[in-house]
């Protein structure tokens, strides 16, 4: 039996294949109300992936998430082979449960080219190293004393090893004074292999742990009771450079508007040397929960 979250991981992504063009994917049983986004992702990725060939990294993923999944029942992810030019392919994938489409997915592979030319924005802040930063469970402890019962079966399980950059805020004074940016550390908890499809598809899972965070913190406590119920409804990332997903990247994310029920965030993902290895825009759905 698995018990490394970071070899969970690894399983939960090795996806079984039933057709030419079919997978089947697993989704854990799961004290959450729907199945967690960045799951979906990272499979329907790994899905478009087994069906390219050649060394063609992803360099583009655009989402919609059309329904809640159910944790507990498998995913079926049908790809349909778009194009395979000489330097692009093209992978369009569906998911669906109990007969119902949850999730589309096109992903676009681009074979290796020497760069005409390189430019790149610096990071907005020189941030701290990820080794003077507490752990997300740390910190909570540190505030509440001990975790909520329903918090501790979720860190045991957590794949990723998360560090806020900024100290979390408690408090209605704290949020208030907030700007809607959000920066994290992380890495995955254990090693994840060489595969580079695995590394991207851990990546994909991982950015949409944090991204809404930027849209939430002027306004509740990350990790106080929820006053809204949060979907993610879009998802898209470019994948500039190589990278592991258990070495450590940082996640600096911002929301630059909220309105009419919805959160725009943007993030960027570095790594130690202040490289950008991907660019991350998700939008979500916030309704206030009934008191």
């Amino acid at each position: 039996m698995t018990t490394n979250p970071a070899e969970r991981l690894v399983d939960l992504l090795d996806l079984e294949q039933i057709e030419v063009n079919i997978f089947r994917g697993r989704s854990p049983h799961e004290s959450l109300q729907r199945v967690f986004g960045g799951q979906v992702a990272g499979q329907a990725l790994v899905a478009a992936g087994r069906t390219t060939e050649g060394d063609r990294p992803v360099h583009s993923l655009h989402a919609y998430f059309l329904r809640p999944g159910r944790p507990g029942v498998p995913i079926v992810y049908q790809v349909e082979r778009v194009r395979d030019g000489r330097s692009f392919t093209t992978r369009r994938v569906t998911a669906v449960q109990q007969g119902r489409t949850i999730f589309n997915l096109t992903a676009s592979f681009h074979q290796p080219e020497e760069a005409a030319f390189e430019h790149q924005l610096p990071p907005r802040l020189d941030f701290p190293d990820p080794e003077s930063l507490p752990t997300v469970v740390d910190e909570i402890r540190e505030h509440l004393g001990e975790l909520p019962e329903a918090l501790e079966r979720m860190a045991r399980r957590q794949p990723f090893d998360i560090r806020y950059v900024d100290r979390l805020r408690w408090t209605a004074e704290e949020v208030k004074e907030a700007d809607p940016r959000s920066a994290v550390w992380m890495r995955a908890v254990g090693p994840l292999g060489d595969d580079q499809l695995v590394h991207t598809c851990a990546l994909a899972y991982a950015s949409d742990m944090t991204l809404l965070d930027a849209v939430r913190i002027p306004v509740e406590p990350l990790w106080g009771p929820r006053t809204f119920d949060i979907a993610s409804l879009d998802h898209a990332m470019w994948f500039h450079r190589p990278f592991r997903a258990d070495e450590w990247f940082l996640y600096d994310q911002e929301s630059p508007i909220a309105t009419g029920a919805r959160g725009l965030a943007r993030g960027r993902i570095y790594d130690r040397a202040g490289n950008l290895l991907v660019s991350v825009v998700q939008e979500g759905l916030f309704r206030r929960l009934a008191s």
